[in-house]
């Protein structure tokens, strides 16, 4: 979640780490910062020039949290109150994400490191204090009479700029509470983060690594990111052993990562409780507006289509040649003899060419984000893993951080995190502040929409039925880890809700009880079409995502509406690249669900979900057609 959730008051430390991140990508484990050239880091002295500055700044914005309170009891008096004190709230807002933002850089660039750690301990400290101090304001705007408040955007104008908060606090009265429990829950949140911040720690810095020896007698480090280059490996003997030492690893302490995720979900409990919502998957998704039978209806509708998933898997194994499919047989390429390789520079320029469909002005913010070191580009010893884009500090631009590895599939990251970064950077630039932050629900779809783009530019460019082969396997792993896969997360995570709504207990070994069999069900391990081992139960352990209170969901949503707008922008639809671009302008003028309407997706109906299927079996019937071809 983005740092402007606290729009909303609701606590930001136990979202923004990660709530951009894709699945981990690969890191040799042994180059230090200092390792790197300059043009491959993020320029963090765009936010401050010193750490020292970041200090003075901390001092200053520290100190006007104390006028917030000089607005409390005065909301409701007059147009000319409440426009002062929304005025200064968001402008202290802003300013204070800004120290926010640099304190998580700094922190995530060596998790090793105490001091950035204790700037980035001292800004979710700082942003506890800030929630609290503004405690107020929802309660205030709430006791506002309906005619009253009318009145005020009749005399005042410039209330125009504040509609949308507005309307989003009283729509969730029910579930809005008094000026002094608004207060305790606040205070609460100095503790919301704390089983995230232990999982970070945990997996990026803390937890021993196993050491394997490949077959060619290279010993390999397995630390999350690494485990995630090796996995690939074309060699199978070398996959089972990644596979049996990583996920043997996160077995060893199954009890310590079952402790920590059962603190998340009985935190998410808490707020579910005190807020007053029937359940914790209501909540969540009520901070958008989104309707809790759109979750529904994913995880219904995938349940439904299992089959076309089971027909990837039963292609894949055809393609790998293996008489039985494994769980550790996802990830190799289909296409023994294609390996796609680009370099950072050659990543850049093909990405370019490739969204060069968006317009000039699309490609010449690219070439910014290249250029003016938006983008930390390698992976380091200490450096969180993953890729994330952080559009928050809206003054200057959005930050990428990246862990690239010259593979196909880190270039589609790139581009993936690249879409985030251009959604949040055309957001900011034509939205005020007070309604920049475009919903959460619509986080994915510009990254998602970026990957299909990318994926249709090579397929033009790429001849050899090989090539070719190669790029549609990866096109249907898309489908694969980001609408199957990340319903099945969302499925694991609402049901260990639901579990512990019920008051049963959540252990480590209940965890991977409940995560083995949705893996089954998914790759269908009783039907024979994979073969899902018990050792990889513990795979929720290595997902961050079950820290982000039921977020996984919208990569699936996402990944529906990207398909629909990539194919209505590369197939030349008349006005489509300009109301595609208004999408990305739009930012959170309205709700999610009217703002996707406006380009033509209603995810409240089945249309989405049936044309990403269609598609996803047109590309199994072109690779079947190649495949027939290359054994003429």
């Amino acid at each position: 979640m983005s740092f402007k959730n606290l729009f909303k008051l609701i606590p930001l430390s136990m979202f923004l780490a990660g709530i951009l991140f894709l699945p981990l990508v690969a890191s040799d484990g042994e180059k230090t910062r200092a390792d790197i050239p300059e043009k491959y880091k993020w320029n963090l002295k765009d936010l401050f020039n010193s750490v020292d500055d970041w200090k003075n700044s901390k001092t200053a914005i520290t100190a006007r949290f104390e006028k917030l309170g000089s607005f409390k009891g005065k909301l409701g008096t007059s147009a000319v109150d409440l426009r002062s004190a929304l005025d200064y709230y968001f402008d202290v807002h802003k300013n204070f994400a800004r120290v926010y933002v640099y304190a998580h850089r700094m922190s995530d660039q060596d998790k090793r490191e105490s001091g950035p750690l204790a700037m980035e301990q001292e800004a979710d400290q700082l942003e506890t204090r800030f929630v609290k101090e503004s405690a107020y304001i929802e309660p205030e705007i709430l006791s506002i009479p309906d005619e009253k408040l009318a009145g005020f955007f009749k005399e005042d104008k410039g209330l125009d700029l504040y509609k949308q908060f507005i309307d989003d606090i009283r729509r969730r009265k029910a579930h809005t509470l008094s000026e002094n429990e608004e207060s305790v829950i606040a205070e609460a949140g100095r503790m919301a983060s704390t089983a995230e911040n232990i999982y970070s720690i945990l997996s990026n810095a803390d937890l021993p690594r196993p050491n394997i020896i490949l077959s060619d007698g290279k010993e390999v480090r397995l630390d999350a990111a690494g485990y995630t280059t090796y996995r690939a490996l074309p060699n199978r003997e070398d996959r089972i052993k990644v596979f049996e030492a990583f996920f043997g690893g996160l077995t060893e302490f199954r009890r310590t990562f079952g402790t920590q995720l059962n603190g998340e979900v009985q935190k998410n409990i808490f707020y579910k409780n005190v807020r007053k919502y029937n359940t914790s998957l209501e909540r969540a998704l009520d901070r958008n507006n989104i309707p809790v039978a759109v979750y529904h209806k994913l995880i219904e509708n995938i349940n439904n289509n299992l089959s076309t998933l089971h027909r990837y898997l039963k292609l894949r194994k055809k393609m790998l040649g293996v008489e039985e499919l494994h769980y550790y047989d996802m990830y190799p390429s289909l296409v023994k003899k294609v390996d796609l390789t680009y370099t950072y520079e050659e990543a850049t320029e093909v990405i370019k060419s490739a969204l060069g469909v968006l317009g000039s002005d699309y490609v010449a913010t690219l070439d910014r984000a290249f250029n003016e070191r938006w983008i930390d580009v390698y992976p380091t010893t200490g450096k969180v893993s993953g890729a994330y884009s952080d559009g928050d500090a809206y003054d200057v631009h959005p930050y990428i951080l990246m862990n690239y590895n010259d593979r196909y599939e880190e270039m589609s990251t790139l581009a993936h995190e690249l879409g985030h970064t251009m959604h949040s950077y055309y957001s900011n630039k034509n939205q005020p502040y007070p309604k920049a932050d475009y919903p959460i629900f619509l986080a994915e779809v510009a990254s998602t929409a970026n990957e299909a783009i990318l994926v249709d530019h090579e397929l033009k460019r790429l001849t050899t039925p090989e090539e070719r082969l190669s790029l549609l396997g990866s096109y249907l792993e898309g489908f694969r880890t980001t609408l199957f896969r990340q319903t099945q997360f969302a499925e694991f995570e609402l049901r260990i809700h639901e579990m512990a709504e019920k008051g049963e207990a959540l252990t480590g070994d209940k965890f991977s009880e409940v995560y083995l069999d949705i893996l089954k069900k998914y790759y269908g391990h009783d039907q024979g079409v994979t073969t899902i081992d018990d050792v990889y139960a513990i795979e929720w352990a290595y997902i961050p995502h079950f820290y982000y209170n039921f977020y996984v969901f919208q990569y699936s949503t996402s990944y529906l509406a990207s398909q629909v707008l990539a194919e209505k922008m590369l197939r030349g639809e008349e006005g489509m690249v300009d109301k595609y671009l208004a999408f990305l302008s739009s930012g959170k003028s309205e709700y999610a669900i009217p703002t996707l309407k406006k380009v033509g997706i209603d995810m409240t109906t089945n249309e989405p979900f049936e044309m990403a299927m269609q598609k996803m079996n047109r590309i199994m019937d072109e690779i079947e057609t190649i495949l027939k071809e290359m054994e003429k």
